[in-house]
């Protein structure tokens, strides 16, 4: 395959489509927003809708927002599948519905075309240096056709199983995150709450069994106060409700899951829908009447500061 198709060129979308073209494929390009000049300056070609994409293209790669997103780019009105031909391949990287990927996959091949749900997890970061890891939903034959090019945009890259498996493994993923990142803002509330200097019990922590990658990135923005989106609050927040609406479909109780949902939402009905996931922490803040602050720039808020160091 050298022709490749990607419609959603967003904060993920832009930086992988980039890292296509410079292992030197042909990139037909279509987003709401409209192409980047950037890319069409490094030989993107824009096309004015999916299908117009799905005609040129061998491969289309869709990275879009939610589920309704992607059925309305694969099946509406100048959509993908009316550009698709027998042989052709669709591959959604997008976060959605393992269910209705289920029934996108069955459509998909219902037209002699092959179809691969493979959610990546890794933010914009790993999106900028083509380090994300890829979770993957397909047979081995397609898996092995594809996996030169996801090695152009991720650092790890697993088939997981057959069709859907991917989108599993990728609401696996943002339980762990999200859970972990509420527990990261906990534990630095706690201690910058006791007096505690939250960047050394960052630093020790990170030594120890609490280590992780929320703790080391995260944490860091919790301390800096950097909620700059790299992935945005309103999206953790709709992947956990595909957490939780499939735990319901399978009988399956994630308490944790929904209380952390709830944080999520008071995040959003307080302005914040568009910060970085890891804003959560500001809920837990208005809860203790406390701000996470870096000792050393002497931030004070006016917040009631019991010091049980002293």
């Amino acid at each position: 395959m050298t022709k490749i198709g990607f419609v959603g060129l967003g904060i993920m979308g832009r930086p992988m489509a980039g890292h296509l073209l410079g292992g030197g494929y042909e990139l037909f390009l279509h987003s709401r927003s409209g192409v980047p000049e950037e890319l069409l300056k490094r030989g993107g070609r824009a096309c004015s809708s999916p299908s117009e994409v799905a005609r040129n293209a061998e491969l289309v790669i869709t990275m879009l927002p939610d589920t309704p997103d992607v059925k309305r780019v694969l099946f509406g009105e100048n959509g993908i599948t009316g550009g698709l031909s027998p042989g052709k391949l669709v591959m959604d990287m997008s976060t959605i519905s393992p269910f209705e990927t289920r029934e996108f996959a069955a459509a998909i091949n219902k037209l002699g075309c092959d179809y691969v749900d493979a959610p990546v997890s890794g933010g914009d970061i790993g999106a900028k240096n083509a380090t994300l890891t890829i979770m993957v939903g397909a047979t081995e034959a397609v898996f092995t056709r594809i996996k030169p090019i996801l090695e152009l945009l991720g650092s790890s890259i697993t088939l997981i199983g057959p069709n859907s498996s991917g989108q599993v493994c990728k609401i696996a993923n943002q339980i762990i995150a999200a859970l972990t990142i509420e527990a990261v803002g906990e534990g630095l509330l706690f201690a910058s709450r006791a007096g505690a200097d939250p960047l050394k019990v960052r630093q020790a922590l990170m030594g120890g069994f609490a280590s992780s990658r929320v703790l080391e990135i995260h944490g860091k923005r919790m301390i800096e106060r950097n909620f700059n989106p790299g992935f945005r609050v309103e999206l953790h927040q709709k992947d956990l409700g595909l957490a939780l609406s499939g735990a319901r479909t399978l009988g399956v109780s994630l308490p944790n899951t929904a209380a952390v949902q709830e944080l999520f939402n008071s995040c959003i009905a307080h302005g914040g829908a568009r910060l970085d996931s890891t804003a959560m922490v500001q809920v837990l803040e208005r809860l203790a009447n406390h701000e996470i602050r870096d000792v050393n720039k002497g931030l004070d808020q006016g917040f009631d500061k019991p010091d049980l160091m002293n």
